[in-house]
């Protein structure tokens, strides 16, 4: 055959050691073979080497090949014929082509074979990197009602219920359990970083045995709840009895006339001033329409001597029975009273503060009042209620006995932190509160505990599945409050540096549910938009919309330090009665003994989850929207709003007016030119969002003013109460100058509230000035 000669020749000419092989022989017929076939297809038939340079097979290592045009072939035979007809044709070409052919087929697949290991190799690794590794949904979609509403659906009320539950029957050996059975819950539901924060503090507690007050005229003694002395205590609540009393009163027994003065307003006090001396004589005196602290003021600068406090029949809410139940309050405007100003660590310096007024203070009940103005206990006629008053004529002179003992205490509080992703060092606090000690309040502090114990339960079950806030969300369980909020007061206190910097805004839940009949929502100006758009979310959740007024009025609770030193803006939701009268306001200074469960004004605890959703909603907004949703232009018309009505009348204020005209201008314009931009996706910058959010958490810091009476808030953007619409501080200037004469107090007040709202004004326009600044070196 054609190929053995070839061979044949090959072996002479080269001496090729790779003939001798049977298997490359055989692989060599494979060859020829497939040239065999190539040549065979149209178009190759003449083949054809011209001018070819001619090597021995196997030391050719680049041929140079002419190729003439191609023709199509004639032969059937093709190419095995004319290796027989022409032997030379194999030493020209034969063993070279194949060779060529077969090198380029197995480089281009080992090029195709190495791209596609590393193209599926890359997917593989990005796959798993992205599963592994997966982005915050937050950071994502921010904005997305979605997220709230898969958390918040996880708050249900048989939850809270049953937190409820293990709260109020757990047994408690002394005054730590309970913060760290807070502690141990919210550790069980996955917050990482939990903290029991200790502080030794100044206390006033009841004496051994209960005060007294005694009628001179008959002799005859009382307890303050109205029992005699002589009955038999021990069918009576002992704890009852020691904590009806005025914390941090001035001790002793005072024998004096009584002196009915009602309410304790200016207009009270001129006219008892004007037919009596009243200098160390026992002011008879209603709790209500003002704050307590500021009417013992007043009582304490014209020269009362000693004080008994009660609630109006007529101002309970008709779904109570309080009438016997004499109540606590505390004298304490907030925090340690032997550290004023400062955290209460170790190594301060203590102040030798026992009585923290002249007067000697103690709560009556509505029982014993009557007694005292000698009228008889039922004083409501058909659907009238008479309001309690002494008889003009005769006097009676009394004697007030009261002790107590002041000792230092460990007051706990639990917090808790949920950790940003985006703004971890921005931190927004929702704030309850436990009973630590055996004081009033009911079984309200359970209701607050476990509402945030619930919404923490359902975050951390989102927090599991990969999501987390953008800012830090900071929940905290305080102690101490019945005594003027003293946990919140040292750890803000403790941490004033950090708080003033990183606080965004402040949720309160004290006492969540004291009512059930209408739903009364709280925000400081900038806030007040959020919390009536969060009512309007909870809508959908439930057929019993709220749709509630939102107001900016002060509260109760541990939101005072916040407010009133911090200048951040706060927020808070709570069910309440139907108030009976415009005098109804400040009656949650008194802490009664409520043995009336809460599990009997909220059955299901529908008002609870209610309560729990409203909270949880404004706080997941704050948290996580880019911008933060303060609106800044409220601030501005609320301030507009607090110099109209009556009092313009009596002081003129042309200042004012025109430099809150100059806020509100400002006010418009970073509204429109930030803010609205700013929540615009395609166009928020980080850099620019960053100093947006920088200006609005501190917009109400500027409304702080240096001196405020006592229990008037130094944020002015707060009024007393619903019914006032002016400046508190500068509604008291006005009653203060009444009592006294004097222009001073008036002129000075103005100067402070002129001062906040041009530096209001001076930082809005800073902020824009910055804002332009910056826009202008970026184009």
């Amino acid at each position: 055959m054609a190929y053995h000669k070839v061979s044949a020749d090959q072996r002479a000419q080269g001496h090729s050691p790779y003939l001798d092989n049977d298997e490359l022989q055989a692989t060599a017929l494979e060859l020829e073979w497939d040239m065999e076939k190539e040549l065979e297809e149209p178009g190759f038939d003449h083949f054809r080497l011209d001018g070819a340079v001619q090597h021995r097979l196997g030391n050719s290592q680049s041929p140079d090949l002419d190729l003439e045009p191609i023709q199509p072939s004639s032969s059937p035979k093709g190419r095995f014929q004319r290796l027989q007809e022409d032997p030379d044709y194999i030493s020209h070409y034969t063993r070279q082509a194949p060779k060529s052919n077969r090198c380029s087929f197995f480089q281009i697949l080992k090029v195709f074979c190495t791209a596609l290991i590393i193209f599926i190799f890359g997917v593989v690794i990005g796959y798993y990197a992205r599963k592994k590794c997966p982005s915050p949904p937050a950071s994502q979609e921010p904005n997305n009602p979605h997220i709230y509403h898969e958390i918040l659906k996880e708050i249900k009320a048989e939850n809270i219920q049953q937190i409820y539950r293990d709260l109020l029957h757990f047994p408690r050996e002394d005054d730590v359990d309970i913060p760290m059975k807070i502690l141990v819950q919210w550790t069980s539901q996955g917050l990482e970083d939990v903290q029991l924060v200790n502080y030794s503090v100044l206390l006033d507690l009841p004496g051994s045995s209960s005060n007294t007050v005694t009628l001179k005229n008959s002799g005859e003694c009382f307890y303050p709840s109205g029992q005699q002395c002589n009955r038999d205590t021990k069918t009576l609540h002992s704890q009852d009895l020691l904590y009806s009393y005025a914390a941090y009163s001035a001790k002793g027994t005072l024998e004096a006339e009584l002196v009915d003065i009602q309410y304790g307003t200016m207009e009270d006090l001129i006219r008892v001033q004007a037919i009596t001396n009243v200098t160390k004589k026992i002011a008879l005196l209603k709790l209500g329409q003002s704050p307590l602290l500021y009417k013992l003021s007043l009582l304490e600068d014209v020269g009362f001597g000693g004080v008994l406090l009660y609630v109006d029949p007529c101002d309970l809410p008709k779904t109570t029975e309080l009438a016997d139940k004499a109540f606590m309050v505390s004298l304490n405007s907030g925090g340690d009273p032997s550290t004023p100003g400062y955290a209460s660590i170790d190594g301060s310096y203590r102040q030798n503060r026992l009585n923290l007024t002249t007067l000697l203070v103690q709560p009556i009940s509505t029982v014993l009042a009557k007694i005292l103005v000698s009228l008889p206990e039922d004083t409501v006629q058909k659907d009238r209620c008479i309001p309690l008053r002494m008889p003009a004529t005769g006097k009676k002179i009394i004697s007030l006995n009261i002790q107590s003992v002041t000792t230092y205490r460990t007051i706990s509080n639990v917090i808790g932190y949920l950790r940003g992703t985006v703004f971890p060092d921005r931190y927004v606090i929702i704030g309850s509160h436990h009973n630590s000690l055996n004081t009033y309040g009911g079984q309200e502090w359970a209701s607050s505990t476990a509402i945030i114990t619930a919404f923490i339960q359902a975050l951390m079950l989102k927090v599991k599945r990969g999501w987390r806030p953008d800012r830090t969300i900071v929940f905290c369980s305080w102690g101490g409050t019945s005594f003027g909020n003293i946990g919140s007061y040292e750890w803000a206190e403790d941490l004033k540096r950090v708080l003033q910097r990183n606080v965004v805004a402040y949720v309160s839940l004290h006492n969540p549910v004291r009512g059930n009949s209408t739903l009364h929502p709280v925000a400081s100006p900038s806030l007040q938009q959020l919390a009536a758009e969060s009512q309007s979310f909870n809508c959908v959740e439930n057929i019993k919309c709220p749709g509630s007024n939102v107001s900016s009025v002060q509260i109760q609770g541990d939101s005072d330090y916040f407010i009133n030193h911090l200048g951040v803006p706060a927020t808070q939701f709570s069910y309440e009665d139907i108030k009976t009268s415009e005098n109804s306001s400040f009656l949650s200074e008194a802490l009664f003994p409520v043995h009336t469960k809460t599990e009997e004004l909220d059955p299901s605890f529908i008002l609870h989850e209610t309560i729990a959703k409203l909270t949880g909603q404004v706080t997941l907004r704050i948290a996580n929207e880019p911008v933060l949703p303060f609106n800044a232009l409220d601030i501005a018309l609320e301030v507009q709003n607090s110099l109209k009505g009556n009092f313009c009348g009596e002081v003129d204020v042309p200042q004012l007016l025109a430099v809150a005209s100059r806020l509100r201008d400002t006010a418009e314009l970073f509204q429109s030119d930030e803010m609205r931009p700013a929540n615009d996706p395609k166009e928020r910058a980080p850099v620019r969002v960053r100093m947006l959010n920088d200006v609005l958490q501190s917009l109400e810091k500027s409304f702080l003013v240096h001196r405020a009476p006592p229990g008037l808030y130094r944020n002015i953007l707060y009024r007393l109460d619903e019914r006032t619409n002016q400046f508190s501080v500068l509604l008291e200037a006005l009653e203060h100058s009444k009592l006294h004469q004097s222009n001073e107090t008036i002129q000075a007040a103005l100067s402070e509230v002129l001062s906040s709202i041009n530096s209001a004004q001076v930082y809005f326009k800073a902020g824009l000035d910055v804002f332009e600044t910056t826009l202008a070196g970026t184009k």
